[in-house]
């Protein structure tokens, strides 16, 4: 898929397993929104193929819409209307709808059944999008930035939905900018950049295992040189990565010895750090080692 010069979707074959929830991460530009939308088919593939729940989304969309559903992270509800009031509209649309007293109940929309989307917050617009994403009893859905704005509880209650939702032979494929989220509910994680597709793999598999990881954040610039001359102090069962011009992520066989070693490093070179943390290899790690980006 281009735009123009600029290659959005680059030879990307990725496949979705059936009930499973799948995450498809990649930084702001990676290619996920187009490939999502083609698949969703609101937009024809250049070149390649598309094949959802057996059909191709642009020749057979009748056919296919009635067994997706579709959770955008913009828009989807006027502004005017009352939750309930739409998601009692949502479910007459469908065939064999869920009880939308129960379904608005489960997703915490009974307090503010009454009032207009408009003055809803961030969680409960969230919650409501949900809601009318799956009222329907779709095989397949798709989900980006489920929980944003919403508060911890409400995160939570979206999880074990969304899990319910692959327990009942529900597909999920998940977008998301909080790794943890991912890490919690993704059976297998696609990572994508640039277009293409540069790793794959169950978050255990991502993660190497749980290799442990040292990040290391100063509070100004380090010297030119810097990760060269950490991995020659740390030796070579070590990896140095360059997050950000004040922040590095060592990966490997850490310990205390070796967080002594980062510290004797820092005085020789005249920086500071702000924070210097042992913990267990993330999500996170693996997603900022192998794009060198951050996710947002």
């Amino acid at each position: 898929m281009r735009y123009g010069e600029k290659v959005a979707v680059d030879d990307l074959d990725l496949v979705v397993d059936r009930n499973t929830i799948t995450a498809v991460l990649g930084p702001n530009g990676a290619g996920k929104t187009t490939t999502l939308e083609t698949c969703e088919g609101y937009r024809k593939a250049q070149q390649g193929s598309v094949s959802v729940l057996g059909l191709d989304p642009q020749r057979q969309r009748r056919d296919l819409l009635p067994r997706i559903g579709v959770m955008l992270q913009d828009g989807g509800a006027w502004s005017g209307v009352r939750a309930m009031e739409m998601l009692r509209h949502i479910s007459r649309l469908h065939a064999d709808p869920l009880d939308v007293d129960v379904l608005g109940e489960r997703l915490g929309l009974g307090d503010c059944g009454r009032t207009p989307y408009r003055r809803l917050s961030g969680g409960q617009q969230q919650r409501l999008k949900l809601a009318m994403t799956i009222v329907g009893r779709p095989e397949l859905v798709f989900v980006d930035e489920p929980t944003a704005g919403m508060d911890p509880a409400g995160r939570r209650t979206t999880w074990e939905l969304l899990e319910q939702l692959r327990t009942d032979g529900v597909t999920v494929v998940l977008t998301t900018h909080h790794m943890d989220e991912a890490e919690r509910l993704a059976d297998r994680i696609h990572i994508i950049d640039r277009g293409r597709m540069i790793a794959s793999g169950t978050p255990l598999e991502l993660t190497r295992g749980g290799s442990s990881t040292i990040r290391l954040v100063v509070t100004k610039p380090f010297p030119d040189g810097a990760p060269e001359s950490l991995r020659q102090a740390l030796g070579h069962h070590l990896e140095v990565t360059t997050i950000s011009d004040v922040s590095l992520l060592i990966t490997g066989p850490a310990d205390s010895t070796t967080l002594a070693t980062v510290s004797g490093w820092c005085e020789q070179q005249g920086v500071l750090p702000e924070s210097l943390n042992l913990g267990q290899r993330t999500l996170e790690d693996t997603f900022l080692e192998i794009t060198g980006r951050e996710l947002s």
